[in-house]
């Protein structure tokens, strides 16, 4: 009899593997295996095994633990500490080389007296990455977070909250200053880091540069926050009344390779600049096209595009509204001429005759070397008109209790009831949808004849404009899509990485608390990749919460200490499957020195 496993694909599309017991037997005179027993999958077998072993030989659990301790007495539970994240967290820390990137980055020179000159700062920042991937919050609720979970440096050596109350603050200031260092010396060596990650993910994943997607947000204070970045803005979180940080991020093949820091008041179009001579500068991009937002455009930007060194492209949304050139190219739309685009995953789970499309055809554009395509999506204009028709009734309440104000000969001046009505059009962009008239001492509105034919004959459509003389209409609204992939990033960042709010004051550990949140980011973005690869269906979220399950144990039996890890739930498991990690143990601390602070 031989042991055989087979590997089927369940109805979700996750693989997993099945062990047989198989015999050989001969018919009609050719050798033939025949299935003796189905043993069942095979992560559960290894979760069961030492039970199964154990029954096999007819001992019970406690003869086991006693038989496996050599000794007897009393056993008690000290204490069980969540370790799984950061085992993983731990795993790419090292598939990504930071150890040997950090031990050869510079360190922060201007020290305090106490501080120790060779802390070991590297392991600091794998323990800030950890904690920004399942707990974020400041280094002061960093402590709390150490009492539960089992966090060590490189050697093994647990860190532990020291608890000190000075004023408001509960954590010994010693500690603190160890970890805002941390912040120090991570921010001196970004750019080395970013560049020496970017060749070791080209490495591991052999993807090329073909395309560098660019997109920004917006993060807010809570507080002041230091006077050089802490600024008012268009703020993406909601947040008006707070200021604001503004964050570019630069992917390439879906990784996140870097990113930059502006002021809160920056515009847009300000950024790209700097951005793309920085690429080209750190990461010798030479043949590749720039993928950004409508607000990028500008003659200034598409100028420092082709004057880059290299083979530099462009593909970028334009502004529709306040934009002459837009509505003449919409204009130049024939109906005949539409070419469908490929489906998303939404769009393809609704049936007929109700499933959007989305449509796409190239215009001819007065501007030399220049392509423009005009895309209709059928979802984007159900969501514009959504959003129209709800803004112009919120604007005709308005403008109706300003004419019952008039009708009442409360409101006369005609000065003061222009006024009232410009208060009211503001509001959610009345200007696009009336018009007004004060005739006989009564207030009229009226749908605009001009703007809202014009805003109707914009809705579900968007303008995209390239260099590049070989790209397909398909391929352009594909490529242009992908900046949906930034977004996406920029959600992982701001919610559950908890990139915001940002409570520092100092603009350097402003940066440094941001690298600290892409740094984690683009740990997420690995283990996504495992987890799809392997046919695992978690998301990354549901992974790290899944992770939480393995524990690191410690035990007493008698007058002994004994430590260990629990296998986690079968979900925890999948996780460590898909990124073939097999040793669940945290290093051996030294004796005599097993944590620090």
């Amino acid at each position: 009899m031989f042991i055989r496993s087979i590997k089927v694909r369940s109805s979700t599309g996750s693989v997993h593997e099945y062990v047989r017991i198989v015999a050989s037997v001969r018919e009609n005179g050719r050798v033939k295996q025949r299935v003796v027993a189905n043993l069942g999958r095979r992560d559960t077998l290894e979760a069961v095994l030492p039970m199964l072993q154990r029954f096999l030989r007819g001992e019970d659990d406690q003869q086991q633990l006693a038989k496996e301790l050599s000794q007897d007495g009393p056993i008690h539970a000290l204490e069980a500490s969540t370790w799984g994240p950061m085992l993983v967290t731990r795993y790419l820390f090292e598939q990504l080389g930071l150890w040997q990137v950090l031990d050869a980055g510079r360190r922060w020179p201007r020290l305090l007296p106490e501080e120790d000159p060779n802390d070991d700062w590297p392991s600091r920042v794998l323990a800030l990455l950890a904690n920004r991937l399942v707990r974020p919050g400041s280094e002061h609720a960093l402590a709390a977070w150490l009492e539960t979970d089992y966090v060590c440096d490189r050697h093994g050596r647990r860190y532990v909250p020291c608890w000190k109350q000075t004023g408001r603050v509960q954590v010994d200031l010693a500690q603190l200053q160890r970890w805002y260092r941390t912040l120090d010396h991570l921010l001196l060596n970004k750019a080395d880091i970013e560049v020496s990650l970017y060749q070791r993910l080209r490495n591991l994943f052999d993807f090329q540069p073909d395309l560098v997607l660019y997109d920004l947000t917006s993060t807010y204070f809570t507080g002041h926050g230091p006077s050089t970045l802490a600024k008012h803005g268009y703020s993406r979180d909601g947040k008006p009344r707070n200021v604001q940080v503004v964050v570019g991020v630069v992917m390439v093949a879906g990784w996140p390779i870097a990113h930059h820091v502006w002021a809160g008041n920056t515009r847009d179009s300000k950024t790209v600049k700097e951005v793309i001579e920085d690429l080209a500068k750190r990461f010798s991009f030479r043949r590749v096209v720039f993928v950004g937002d409508r607000g990028m455009v500008t003659e200034s930007n598409l100028e420092t595009l082709q004057a880059a060194e290299g083979e530099w492209g462009f593909l970028v949304g334009m502004t529709r509204r306040q934009n002459p050139e837009a509505e003449t190219l919409i204009d130049r739309v024939q109906e005949d001429r539409w070419i469908d685009c490929g489906m998303g995953i939404n769009a393809r789970e609704k049936k007929e005759p109700n499933r959007p499309r989305t449509r796409v055809q190239e215009v001819t554009c007065d501007r030399e070397g220049v392509r423009v395509f005009i895309v209709d999506s059928d979802e984007r204009r159900a969501y514009e008109e959504r959003m129209r028709t709800k803004a112009m009734d919120r604007v005709r309440v308005g403008l109706e209790k300003v004419q019952t104000r008039v009708a009442k000969r409360r409101l006369c001046q005609p000065e003061k009831i222009g006024a009232a009505v410009e208060r009211v059009l503001q509001r959610n962009h009345g200007f696009r949808y009336y018009a007004w008239e004060l005739r006989d001492g009564q207030l009229h509105f009226f749908e605009h004849p001009t703007n809202l034919p014009r805003e109707k004959k914009y809705e579900g459509k968007y303008l995209i404009q390239t260099d590049q003389t070989e790209m397909t209409p398909n391929d352009a609204v594909a490529h242009y899509k992908e900046l949906n992939e930034v977004e996406r990033g920029f959600r992982s960042l701001k919610d559950p990485i908890g990139m915001r709010p940002i409570w520092h004051r100092v603009e350097r550990r402003v940066r440094a608390h941001i690298f600290v949140a892409a740094l984690a980011f683009l740990l997420e973005r690995m283990l996504e990749r495992a987890l799809r690869t392997a046919g695992v269906p978690l998301s990354a979220r549901d992974a790290w919460t899944a992770l939480e399950t393995i524990r690191h144990v410690r035990i007493q039996v008698g007058n002994e200490v004994r430590a260990g890890t629990t296998p986690g739930s079968p979900r925890a498991r999948q996780v460590l499957h898909a990124l073939k990690l097999k040793e669940h143990h945290p290093p051996t601390p030294p004796t005599a020195d097993e944590t620090t602070m």
